[in-house]
């Protein structure tokens, strides 16, 4: 059994980095590329076509809107789905708006990474201050660099909450408790939703929970894929 980790906007693969190595005991761990689409169902069909026959599947933030959309696509292959800091809910139009002007201006200046400022509203904000943190999260959405930034801020993502029903695999829903940008009422909505699903609460982390909070979610994760494993 495999398992494809999908990651978030502006996050590569080593937004797992802290909790890879725990997840090999189910198999080889693998990664869906997000850098080459500006759709949610570009990223999945992309998915899907590199994935292997059969898999565990977790997606973060952004992330979570594909890996239902690859759960969708291919149901008889995903063994079991893991949904963190995510939500059905569709973008508002201040947030579309903020992001399509955020990705334009970006057009016109050198890409160095997310700001200080809007990482700093991803953590816990008892960590808004921690350098190191904020500077691990930029330096992913470096190496992505600027075209991928400008191609993740044009996506739109639309509320899939009527279509939840049609997910059947065991899920696991993970929220956190002090998230700012998706609250534990969206992960309630989302265990609501699925009808294989459980949920957990991470209390004392922010929306970045694998990195923030590694081993509070493999604390969560890992006792919940060994029984949907066996």
């Amino acid at each position: 059994m495999s398992i494809l980790l999908v990651p978030g906007y502006m996050a590569d693969e080593t937004l797992w980095d802290d909790v890879r190595g725990p997840l090999e005991q189910f198999g080889p761990v693998l990664h869906a590329d997000l850098r080459h689409d500006d759709s949610i169902e570009a990223m999945a069909a992309r998915a899907v076509a590199a994935a292997p026959g059969s898999f565990i599947l977790v997606g973060f933030s952004m992330g979570g809107y594909v890996a239902r959309e690859i759960a969708r696509l291919a149901p008889e292959r995903v063994r079991a789905l893991v949904l963190i800091a995510t939500s059905t809910r569709a973008d508002t139009p201040s947030l579309r708006q903020s992001r399509g002007t955020v990705g334009k201006a970006a057009a016109s200046v050198s890409f160095s990474g997310l700001s200080k400022t809007a990482i700093a509203t991803s953590l816990h904000p008892q960590q808004a201050g921690n350098d190191a943190l904020i500077e691990r999260v930029r330096a992913m959405g470096v190496r992505l660099g600027g075209e991928v930034f400008r191609r993740q801020s044009s996506i739109v993502r639309t509320s899939d909450r009527e279509r939840l029903h049609e997910i059947r695999c065991p899920t696991l829903v993970i929220a956190a408790g002090q998230d700012r940008l998706r609250s534990r009422e969206e992960g309630e909505e989302l265990h609501a939703g699925l009808p294989a699903s459980d949920f957990a609460l991470i209390e004392d982390s922010g929306h970045m929970l694998p990195i923030e909070a590694p081993e509070a979610l493999l604390a969560v994760m890992l006792p919940w894929l060994e029984k949907v494993a066996q």
